[in-house]
């Protein structure tokens, strides 16, 4: 007597964790995102430790631990509630080309810079991204008829507009602010690789750290409004502006 064959178990499907939210970016939009997020962008985010190595000068970072806390900390208190929502409301803003909402957004950021090493910073970034999409990007750049007064962006602005040249239209807000954390994350275990100093295996421990807590900062910013938006952060700013005269240092920031 033949039996009858038995249909094939089904593993039950795992229920996603709160902050584990579906990716919405396909194949063609992935590689545009890695290609923004590489530490290779010829924008010099490496040449800056946004107050790390004044950090390191006061003895308030010396080891892994430490770095791991300080970067935590800016993550959380500086990234989240300043850059990382400025540029959820930059890429609609650009793709919708509300050149109005994208002044706004960018005079925000100068004026809330704490120090002039800050400031710097995100001007010069945002002008090297701009000169690396006349590069790769010229024809969708120039259709684009940015106003003049937007053609030297700061930073986070200009990052929503290398995403809305540079990667297709259906790659989601949140999948772009994970691009751009994830950059960030890796240029600041860097700086910390080389001001601390630290090894390669405890760097890959702080950025895993980082990594775990990236995409909750992510979905905190885009549910930020306007009026919740700030730049904060008393401590980061004293050290900055004691980095411009720091006897010795590695990096412009």
């Amino acid at each position: 007597m033949r039996r009858l064959a038995m249909p094939p178990r089904r593993s039950p499907r795992r229920a996603a964790r709160p902050h584990e939210a579906v990716s919405t970016t396909g194949p063609a939009s992935l590689l545009p995102l890695i290609w923004l997020a590489s530490p290779a962008l010829p924008v010099g985010g490496f040449s800056y430790s946004e107050g790390l190595e004044a950090a390191v000068d006061a003895a308030r970072v010396f080891d892994e631990t430490s770095a791991a806390a300080w970067l935590l900390d800016q993550l959380h208190l500086s990234l989240a509630r300043a850059d990382l929502p400025v540029l959820a409301r930059a890429l609609p803003a650009w793709r919708r080309a509300d050149w109005a909402r994208l002044g706004e957004l960018d005079d925000w950021v100068r004026q809330t810079r704490e120090s002039a090493e800050m400031r710097l910073q995100t001007e010069q970034m945002g002008r090297s991204l701009v000169e690396w999409l006349k590069t790769v990007q010229p024809e969708a750049l120039h259709a684009l008829q940015i106003p003049a007064a937007l053609w030297s962006p700061c930073y986070p602005v200009a990052f929503g507009l290398a995403l809305a040249l540079h990667t297709p239209a259906t790659t989601s807000v949140r999948d772009s602010l994970l691009a751009f954390a994830f950059g960030w994350a890796e240029n600041m275990v860097q700086a910390a690789l080389k001001a601390v100093p630290l090894g390669q295996a405890a760097g890959q421990r702080v950025l895993a750290r980082l990594m775990a807590n990236i995409p909750a900062v992510v979905d905190s910013a885009q549910a930020l409004r306007d009026s919740q938006r700030q730049s904060f952060c008393p401590m980061l700013a004293i050290l900055s502006a004691q980095h411009e005269t720091q006897y010795s240092r590695l990096f412009r920031s």
